[in-house]
Protein backbone atom coordinates (compact mmCIF):
# COMPACT_ATOMS: atom_id res chain seq x y z
CA UNK A 1 0.00 0.00 0.00
CA UNK A 2 1.13 3.30 -1.10
CA UNK A 3 2.12 5.65 2.01
CA UNK A 4 -0.02 8.75 2.58
CA UNK A 5 1.17 11.19 4.65
CA UNK A 6 0.78 15.35 5.65
CA UNK A 7 2.73 17.91 3.86
CA UNK A 8 3.91 19.41 7.21
CA UNK A 9 5.58 15.48 8.03
CA UNK A 10 7.36 15.09 4.88
CA UNK A 11 10.93 14.16 5.81
CA UNK A 12 13.35 16.68 4.50
CA UNK A 13 15.44 14.12 2.72
CA UNK A 14 12.42 13.32 0.70
CA UNK A 15 13.12 16.84 -1.12
CA UNK A 16 16.92 15.46 -1.47
CA UNK A 17 18.31 14.67 -5.27
CA UNK A 18 18.54 10.79 -5.17
CA UNK A 19 21.86 9.34 -5.72
CA UNK A 20 22.08 5.76 -7.03
CA UNK A 21 25.70 6.33 -8.47
CA UNK A 22 28.02 3.33 -6.38
CA UNK A 23 29.64 1.90 -9.50
CA UNK A 24 32.35 4.38 -9.85
CA UNK A 25 35.39 2.31 -9.44
CA UNK A 26 34.55 -0.41 -11.73
CA UNK A 27 33.35 2.21 -14.25
CA UNK A 28 36.81 4.11 -14.02
CA UNK A 29 38.69 0.86 -14.90
CA UNK A 30 36.35 0.15 -18.31
CA UNK A 31 36.35 3.44 -19.47
CA UNK A 32 40.11 3.51 -18.97
CA UNK A 33 40.53 -0.38 -20.63
CA UNK A 34 38.34 1.16 -23.97
CA UNK A 35 40.66 4.04 -24.35
CA UNK A 36 43.88 1.90 -24.17
CA UNK A 37 42.16 -1.28 -25.73
CA UNK A 38 39.58 -0.25 -28.36
CA UNK A 39 37.28 -2.68 -30.04
CA UNK A 40 39.28 -5.78 -28.39
CA UNK A 41 38.12 -4.26 -24.95
CA UNK A 42 34.75 -3.98 -26.47
CA UNK A 43 34.87 -7.13 -28.04
CA UNK A 44 35.74 -8.86 -24.25
CA UNK A 45 33.21 -6.72 -22.33
CA UNK A 46 31.00 -7.77 -24.65
CA UNK A 47 31.74 -11.39 -23.96
CA UNK A 48 31.43 -11.14 -20.25
CA UNK A 49 28.21 -9.16 -20.31
CA UNK A 50 26.12 -9.20 -23.71
CA UNK A 51 24.63 -12.09 -25.18
CA UNK A 52 26.80 -11.51 -28.44
CA UNK A 53 29.60 -10.41 -28.65
CA UNK A 54 29.89 -10.30 -33.15
CA UNK A 55 33.10 -10.42 -35.00
CA UNK A 56 32.61 -7.00 -35.78
CA UNK A 57 30.45 -3.40 -34.08
CA UNK A 58 29.29 -1.89 -37.20
CA UNK A 59 25.95 -2.47 -38.05
CA UNK A 60 25.43 -1.90 -41.60
CA UNK A 61 22.67 -0.03 -43.00
CA UNK A 62 21.24 -2.33 -44.78
CA UNK A 63 20.50 -4.35 -41.63
CA UNK A 64 18.34 -1.37 -40.70
CA UNK A 65 16.66 -0.95 -43.77
CA UNK A 66 15.77 -4.59 -43.95
CA UNK A 67 14.82 -4.30 -40.18
CA UNK A 68 12.42 -1.40 -40.82
CA UNK A 69 10.67 -3.15 -43.82
CA UNK A 70 10.20 -6.07 -41.96
CA UNK A 71 8.07 -4.38 -38.96
CA UNK A 72 6.27 -2.59 -41.49
CA UNK A 73 5.06 -6.18 -42.48
CA UNK A 74 4.51 -7.77 -39.37
CA UNK A 75 3.30 -5.12 -37.27
CA UNK A 76 2.27 -2.27 -39.78
CA UNK A 77 0.66 -0.89 -36.54
CA UNK A 78 3.91 -0.15 -34.46
CA UNK A 79 5.53 0.89 -37.70
CA UNK A 80 2.63 3.70 -37.96
CA UNK A 81 2.97 4.64 -34.75
CA UNK A 82 6.84 5.32 -34.93
CA UNK A 83 6.42 7.28 -37.56
CA UNK A 84 3.92 8.86 -36.45
CA UNK A 85 5.66 9.79 -33.28
CA UNK A 86 8.87 10.68 -35.49
CA UNK A 87 7.22 13.26 -37.29
CA UNK A 88 6.01 15.30 -34.43
CA UNK A 89 9.42 15.53 -32.64
CA UNK A 90 10.76 16.61 -35.59
CA UNK A 91 8.39 19.27 -35.93
CA UNK A 92 8.72 20.45 -32.55
CA UNK A 93 12.22 19.99 -32.74
CA UNK A 94 12.72 21.78 -35.74
CA UNK A 95 10.82 24.85 -33.91
CA UNK A 96 12.90 24.35 -30.97
CA UNK A 97 16.17 24.93 -33.62
CA UNK A 98 14.04 28.07 -35.17
CA UNK A 99 14.10 30.03 -31.61
CA UNK A 100 17.89 30.01 -31.58
CA UNK A 101 18.61 32.88 -33.65
CA UNK A 102 21.83 33.86 -34.95
CA UNK A 103 22.24 37.69 -35.25
CA UNK A 104 24.80 40.75 -34.65
CA UNK A 105 23.70 43.72 -33.76
CA UNK A 106 25.68 47.53 -33.20
CA UNK A 107 26.11 48.00 -29.98
CA UNK A 108 28.18 51.00 -30.74
CA UNK A 109 28.97 52.89 -33.54
CA UNK A 110 31.71 50.84 -35.88
CA UNK A 111 31.45 48.00 -33.04
CA UNK A 112 28.92 44.81 -34.16
CA UNK A 113 28.65 42.21 -31.69
CA UNK A 114 26.49 38.53 -32.44
CA UNK A 115 25.95 34.75 -31.95
CA UNK A 116 25.51 32.21 -34.49
CA UNK A 117 24.31 28.87 -33.54
CA UNK A 118 26.59 25.63 -35.50
CA UNK A 119 25.70 22.26 -34.33
CA UNK A 120 28.46 19.67 -33.69
CA UNK A 121 30.16 17.59 -36.01
CA UNK A 122 29.00 14.21 -34.65
CA UNK A 123 26.42 13.17 -32.34
CA UNK A 124 26.60 9.58 -30.09
CA UNK A 125 22.84 8.43 -29.12
CA UNK A 126 22.55 5.48 -27.00
CA UNK A 127 19.83 3.12 -26.76
CA UNK A 128 19.49 0.43 -23.87
CA UNK A 129 17.96 -2.73 -25.02
CA UNK A 130 17.60 -4.72 -21.42
CA UNK A 131 14.27 -5.86 -19.51
CA UNK A 132 12.66 -3.16 -21.99
CA UNK A 133 14.44 -2.27 -24.95
CA UNK A 134 13.63 1.43 -25.35
CA UNK A 135 12.53 1.94 -29.07
CA UNK A 136 10.77 5.58 -28.38
CA UNK A 137 14.28 6.36 -27.12
CA UNK A 138 15.64 6.02 -30.67
CA UNK A 139 13.09 8.91 -31.77
CA UNK A 140 14.06 11.26 -28.67
CA UNK A 141 17.23 11.12 -29.11
CA UNK A 142 17.96 11.04 -33.01
CA UNK A 143 15.70 13.16 -34.02
CA UNK A 144 16.51 16.81 -32.23
CA UNK A 145 20.17 15.71 -33.14
CA UNK A 146 19.16 15.68 -36.82
CA UNK A 147 17.04 18.95 -36.40
CA UNK A 148 19.83 20.69 -34.70
CA UNK A 149 21.76 19.85 -38.55
CA UNK A 150 24.48 17.29 -36.96
CA UNK A 151 25.89 15.77 -40.04
CA UNK A 152 26.67 12.15 -38.44
CA UNK A 153 24.60 10.49 -36.07
CA UNK A 154 26.24 7.31 -34.46
CA UNK A 155 23.76 4.95 -32.42
CA UNK A 156 25.27 2.32 -30.23
CA UNK A 157 22.89 -0.34 -28.46
CA UNK A 158 23.70 -3.98 -26.78
CA UNK A 159 23.84 -6.82 -29.19
CA UNK A 160 21.54 -9.50 -30.03
CA UNK A 161 22.16 -12.69 -31.99
CA UNK A 162 21.87 -12.57 -35.59
CA UNK A 163 18.89 -14.07 -37.56
CA UNK A 164 22.03 -16.26 -39.79
CA UNK A 165 23.32 -17.36 -36.33
CA UNK A 166 20.34 -17.86 -34.14
CA UNK A 167 19.81 -22.40 -35.42
CA UNK A 168 23.96 -22.28 -34.22
CA UNK A 169 23.72 -20.58 -30.97
CA UNK A 170 20.21 -22.44 -30.28
CA UNK A 171 22.27 -25.91 -30.54
CA UNK A 172 25.13 -24.83 -28.53
CA UNK A 173 22.56 -23.40 -25.86
CA UNK A 174 23.85 -19.78 -26.39
CA UNK A 175 22.70 -16.30 -27.18
CA UNK A 176 21.18 -16.30 -23.27
CA UNK A 177 22.75 -13.72 -20.46
CA UNK A 178 25.38 -15.49 -19.11
CA UNK A 179 25.99 -17.18 -22.26
CA UNK A 180 26.98 -15.34 -25.06
CA UNK A 181 27.57 -16.40 -28.78
CA UNK A 182 30.79 -15.28 -29.89
CA UNK A 183 31.96 -14.48 -32.97
CA UNK A 184 28.51 -13.97 -35.26
CA UNK A 185 27.40 -11.33 -37.33
CA UNK A 186 26.36 -7.90 -35.61
CA UNK A 187 22.81 -7.17 -34.93
CA UNK A 188 20.66 -5.56 -32.52
CA UNK A 189 17.01 -5.29 -31.12
CA UNK A 190 15.28 -5.24 -34.15
CA UNK A 191 12.73 -2.71 -33.44
CA UNK A 192 15.23 -0.65 -32.22
CA UNK A 193 17.08 -1.08 -35.56
CA UNK A 194 13.82 0.09 -37.36
CA UNK A 195 13.74 3.17 -35.65
CA UNK A 196 17.40 3.71 -36.30
CA UNK A 197 16.25 3.90 -40.14
CA UNK A 198 13.12 5.84 -39.74
CA UNK A 199 15.06 8.57 -38.02
CA UNK A 200 18.30 8.31 -40.33
CA UNK A 201 20.86 7.34 -37.87
CA UNK A 202 24.03 7.42 -40.53
CA UNK A 203 26.59 4.62 -38.01
CA UNK A 204 24.83 1.54 -35.95
CA UNK A 205 26.84 -0.36 -33.44
CA UNK A 206 25.98 -3.37 -31.78
CA UNK A 207 27.85 -2.64 -28.06
CA UNK A 208 26.32 -1.83 -25.27
CA UNK A 209 27.07 -0.51 -20.93
CA UNK A 210 29.58 1.64 -20.13
CA UNK A 211 32.04 0.00 -22.81
CA UNK A 212 29.38 2.05 -25.60
CA UNK A 213 29.94 5.25 -23.63
CA UNK A 214 33.69 4.93 -23.67
CA UNK A 215 33.78 3.87 -27.20
CA UNK A 216 31.73 7.32 -28.27
CA UNK A 217 33.21 9.23 -26.20
CA UNK A 218 37.24 8.32 -27.11
CA UNK A 219 36.58 6.41 -29.97
CA UNK A 220 38.55 2.91 -31.25
CA UNK A 221 39.16 1.12 -34.66
CA UNK A 222 35.62 0.95 -35.36
CA UNK A 223 33.65 3.32 -33.27
CA UNK A 224 34.01 7.09 -34.30
CA UNK A 225 34.58 9.43 -31.35
CA UNK A 226 31.79 11.68 -31.28
CA UNK A 227 31.08 15.36 -29.86
CA UNK A 228 28.07 14.95 -28.14
CA UNK A 229 26.43 11.72 -26.05
CA UNK A 230 22.85 11.59 -24.91
CA UNK A 231 20.76 9.15 -24.09
CA UNK A 232 19.61 7.04 -20.84
CA UNK A 233 21.19 3.70 -19.26
CA UNK A 234 21.51 1.99 -16.23
CA UNK A 235 23.51 3.03 -13.45
CA UNK A 236 27.10 1.99 -15.08
CA UNK A 237 25.96 4.17 -18.28
CA UNK A 238 25.04 7.21 -16.23
CA UNK A 239 28.27 7.09 -14.43
CA UNK A 240 29.87 6.48 -17.44
CA UNK A 241 28.38 9.58 -18.59
CA UNK A 242 29.39 11.58 -15.91
CA UNK A 243 32.95 10.60 -16.18
CA UNK A 244 33.76 11.28 -19.76
CA UNK A 245 32.34 14.91 -19.42
CA UNK A 246 34.37 17.27 -20.95
CA UNK A 247 36.60 14.97 -23.36
CA UNK A 248 32.57 15.07 -24.77
CA UNK A 249 29.07 16.79 -23.81
CA UNK A 250 26.35 15.40 -22.32
CA UNK A 251 22.61 15.73 -22.46
CA UNK A 252 22.92 14.93 -18.42
CA UNK A 253 22.87 12.24 -15.51
CA UNK A 254 19.48 10.55 -15.64
CA UNK A 255 18.57 8.54 -12.69
CA UNK A 256 15.29 6.39 -11.92
CA UNK A 257 12.59 7.65 -13.45
CA UNK A 258 9.37 10.02 -11.01
CA UNK A 259 6.18 11.51 -11.40
CA UNK A 260 4.71 14.05 -9.26
CA UNK A 261 0.79 14.40 -9.56
CA UNK A 262 -0.80 17.59 -8.12
CA UNK A 263 -4.61 16.63 -8.14
CA UNK A 264 -7.93 18.35 -7.35
CA UNK A 265 -11.12 16.60 -6.24
CA UNK A 266 -12.40 16.87 -10.03
CA UNK A 267 -9.59 14.15 -10.72
CA UNK A 268 -10.33 10.78 -11.64
CA UNK A 269 -8.41 8.32 -9.16
CA UNK A 270 -8.39 5.39 -11.89
CA UNK A 271 -6.40 7.90 -14.41
CA UNK A 272 -4.11 9.23 -11.45
CA UNK A 273 -3.73 5.76 -10.53
CA UNK A 274 -2.64 4.86 -13.81
CA UNK A 275 -0.17 7.54 -14.51
CA UNK A 276 1.59 6.79 -11.48
CA UNK A 277 1.70 3.16 -12.34
CA UNK A 278 3.04 3.67 -15.74
CA UNK A 279 6.43 5.32 -14.07
CA UNK A 280 6.70 3.08 -11.06
CA UNK A 281 6.15 -0.08 -13.62
CA UNK A 282 10.03 1.38 -14.90
CA UNK A 283 11.77 0.89 -11.96
CA UNK A 284 11.91 -0.70 -8.50
CA UNK A 285 13.56 2.63 -7.08
CA UNK A 286 11.12 4.85 -9.74
CA UNK A 287 9.44 6.86 -7.52
CA UNK A 288 5.30 8.03 -8.06
CA UNK A 289 3.84 10.65 -5.85
CA UNK A 290 1.08 12.98 -5.60
CA UNK A 291 -0.09 16.07 -4.05
CA UNK A 292 -3.49 16.79 -3.06
CA UNK A 293 -5.75 19.07 -0.90
CA UNK A 294 -8.51 15.94 -1.12
CA UNK A 295 -8.11 13.43 1.61
CA UNK A 296 -10.73 11.46 -0.10
CA UNK A 297 -9.31 11.69 -3.68
CA UNK A 298 -6.08 10.39 -1.87
CA UNK A 299 -7.48 7.23 0.10
CA UNK A 300 -9.38 7.01 -3.78
CA UNK A 301 -5.83 6.71 -5.62
CA UNK A 302 -4.20 4.56 -2.79
CA UNK A 303 -7.27 2.06 -3.41
CA UNK A 304 -7.17 2.56 -6.88
CA UNK A 305 -3.19 1.51 -7.24
CA UNK A 306 -4.12 -1.61 -5.57
CA UNK A 307 -7.00 -2.72 -7.95
CA UNK A 308 -4.61 -2.06 -10.90
CA UNK A 309 -1.36 -3.48 -9.64
CA UNK A 310 -3.45 -6.42 -9.21
CA UNK A 311 -3.96 -7.24 -12.53
CA UNK A 312 -0.63 -5.56 -13.81
CA UNK A 313 1.47 -7.14 -15.95
CA UNK A 314 4.50 -5.49 -14.27
CA UNK A 315 3.40 -5.95 -11.19
CA UNK A 316 6.53 -7.37 -9.53
CA UNK A 317 8.40 -3.42 -10.63
CA UNK A 318 5.72 -1.54 -9.46
CA UNK A 319 4.69 -2.85 -6.59
CA UNK A 320 8.16 -2.32 -5.49
CA UNK A 321 8.33 0.79 -6.48
CA UNK A 322 5.01 2.04 -4.85
CA UNK A 323 5.56 0.79 -1.29
CA UNK A 324 9.57 1.91 -1.22
CA UNK A 325 9.58 5.22 -3.21
CA UNK A 326 5.87 6.46 -3.45
CA UNK A 327 3.41 8.50 -1.31
CA UNK A 328 0.51 10.69 -1.50
CA UNK A 329 0.71 13.84 0.45
CA UNK A 330 -2.63 15.90 1.86
CA UNK A 331 -1.60 19.65 1.44
CA UNK A 332 -3.51 22.32 3.16
CA UNK A 333 -3.88 23.83 0.13
CA UNK A 334 -3.25 23.11 -3.86
CA UNK A 335 -0.82 26.70 -3.40
CA UNK A 336 1.08 23.95 -0.89
CA UNK A 337 1.12 21.01 -3.38
CA UNK A 338 3.12 23.87 -5.95
CA UNK A 339 5.55 24.79 -3.54
CA UNK A 340 6.29 20.92 -2.54
CA UNK A 341 6.56 19.98 -6.03
CA UNK A 342 9.24 22.98 -6.89
CA UNK A 343 11.60 21.59 -3.76
CA UNK A 344 11.13 18.24 -5.32
CA UNK A 345 11.71 19.52 -8.44
CA UNK A 346 10.60 15.76 -10.49
CA UNK A 347 11.40 14.91 -14.01
CA UNK A 348 7.31 14.17 -15.17
CA UNK A 349 4.79 17.28 -13.29
CA UNK A 350 1.12 16.60 -13.79
CA UNK A 351 -1.58 19.12 -13.08
CA UNK A 352 -4.50 16.71 -12.70
CA UNK A 353 -7.05 19.40 -12.50
CA UNK A 354 -9.98 20.99 -13.94
CA UNK A 355 -9.06 23.64 -16.69
CA UNK A 356 -9.96 26.86 -15.58
CA UNK A 357 -8.10 30.20 -13.59
CA UNK A 358 -7.34 27.96 -10.25
CA UNK A 359 -5.43 25.36 -12.86
CA UNK A 360 -3.90 28.45 -15.04
CA UNK A 361 -3.06 30.06 -11.17
CA UNK A 362 -0.94 26.37 -9.90
CA UNK A 363 0.88 26.10 -13.10
CA UNK A 364 1.99 29.36 -12.97
CA UNK A 365 3.50 28.96 -9.35
CA UNK A 366 5.36 25.93 -10.90
CA UNK A 367 8.93 26.47 -11.95
CA UNK A 368 11.02 23.14 -11.47
CA UNK A 369 9.95 20.22 -13.45
CA UNK A 370 11.22 18.50 -17.01
CA UNK A 371 8.14 18.42 -18.18
CA UNK A 372 4.67 19.99 -17.38
CA UNK A 373 1.72 18.36 -18.58
CA UNK A 374 -1.89 20.14 -17.92
CA UNK A 375 -5.32 18.84 -17.03
CA UNK A 376 -6.90 15.58 -16.66
CA UNK A 377 -5.96 14.47 -20.71
CA UNK A 378 -2.36 15.44 -20.94
CA UNK A 379 -1.38 11.53 -19.95
CA UNK A 380 2.60 12.02 -19.40
CA UNK A 381 2.93 8.86 -21.13
CA UNK A 382 1.80 11.05 -24.29
CA UNK A 383 4.91 12.61 -23.96
CA UNK A 384 6.91 9.55 -23.53
CA UNK A 385 5.35 8.49 -26.69
CA UNK A 386 3.99 10.48 -29.28
CA UNK A 387 3.09 14.02 -28.39
CA UNK A 388 6.55 15.90 -29.85
CA UNK A 389 8.09 16.71 -26.43
CA UNK A 390 11.24 14.82 -25.34
CA UNK A 391 11.44 12.33 -23.26
CA UNK A 392 14.68 12.33 -22.05
CA UNK A 393 14.44 14.29 -18.93
CA UNK A 394 15.71 15.60 -15.66
CA UNK A 395 15.66 13.53 -12.59
CA UNK A 396 16.93 13.85 -8.48
CA UNK A 397 16.14 16.94 -8.75
CA UNK A 398 18.51 18.38 -11.38
CA UNK A 399 15.05 19.96 -12.84
CA UNK A 400 16.23 23.11 -10.89
CA UNK A 401 18.81 23.82 -13.08
CA UNK A 402 18.39 22.01 -16.41
CA UNK A 403 15.94 21.01 -18.83
CA UNK A 404 15.38 18.15 -20.98
CA UNK A 405 17.03 16.23 -24.07
CA UNK A 406 16.59 19.24 -27.02
CA UNK A 407 18.41 20.75 -30.19
CA UNK A 408 20.21 23.04 -27.61
CA UNK A 409 22.45 20.38 -26.97
CA UNK A 410 23.98 19.65 -30.36
CA UNK A 411 24.32 23.37 -30.79
CA UNK A 412 26.97 25.39 -29.56
CA UNK A 413 26.21 28.75 -29.09
CA UNK A 414 29.68 31.25 -30.18
CA UNK A 415 29.84 34.63 -30.43
CA UNK A 416 31.59 37.10 -32.69
CA UNK A 417 32.92 40.55 -33.15
CA UNK A 418 33.66 42.91 -35.64
CA UNK A 419 34.93 46.36 -35.44
CA UNK A 420 34.78 49.34 -38.25
CA UNK A 421 38.85 50.11 -37.15
CA UNK A 422 38.73 54.40 -36.05
CA UNK A 423 34.95 54.07 -35.42
CA UNK A 424 33.88 55.69 -31.76
CA UNK A 425 32.48 51.90 -30.45
CA UNK A 426 35.98 50.96 -31.59
CA UNK A 427 38.35 53.44 -29.73
CA UNK A 428 36.16 53.66 -27.15
CA UNK A 429 36.54 49.28 -26.05
CA UNK A 430 40.42 49.87 -27.11
CA UNK A 431 40.71 52.74 -24.64
CA UNK A 432 38.70 50.23 -21.88
CA UNK A 433 40.55 47.79 -22.92
CA UNK A 434 43.89 49.42 -22.23
CA UNK A 435 42.58 50.57 -19.22
CA UNK A 436 41.55 47.44 -17.55
CA UNK A 437 44.43 45.81 -18.65
CA UNK A 438 46.58 48.02 -16.73
CA UNK A 439 44.66 47.33 -13.50
CA UNK A 440 44.61 43.29 -13.76
CA UNK A 441 48.67 44.10 -13.99
CA UNK A 442 48.46 42.41 -18.04
CA UNK A 443 50.61 44.88 -20.01
CA UNK A 444 50.19 42.90 -22.80
CA UNK A 445 46.62 43.19 -23.10
CA UNK A 446 46.98 47.14 -22.60
CA UNK A 447 49.49 46.87 -25.79
CA UNK A 448 46.92 44.90 -27.57
CA UNK A 449 44.41 47.23 -27.36
CA UNK A 450 46.36 50.30 -27.10
CA UNK A 451 48.37 49.66 -30.44
CA UNK A 452 45.19 49.93 -32.24
CA UNK A 453 45.11 53.40 -31.17
CA UNK A 454 47.95 54.56 -33.44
Amino acid sequence: MIKIQKYADIEPEFFDGRNFGDSIDTVKDVLADVRKRGDTALAEYGARFDVSAPSSLEIPLEELRRAADNLKQKNPDLYKALEYSHDLALRFAKKQRESFDDFETELEPGLFTGQKNIPVDRAGVYVPAGRFPLVSTVIMTVTPAAAAGVSEIVLCTPPRVHPDDREAAEKAGLGVPGKPFIGGKPYADENIMAAAYICGVTKAFAVGGAQAIGALAFGTESVPRTDVIVGPGNKFVAEAKKLVYGTVGIDMVAGPTEVFIIADKSANPAWVAADMLAQAEHDVVAQPVMATNDEALAKAVASEIEKQLAVLETRATAEQSVEKCGRIIICDNLEQAAEAANRKAPEHLELAMKSGAECDKIASLCHNYGSLFIGHGSAEVFGDYAAGLNHTLPTSGSARFTGGLSVRVFLKTVTTLRTIPGSKGAVASAQAAGCLGDAEGLAGHAKAARIRLA
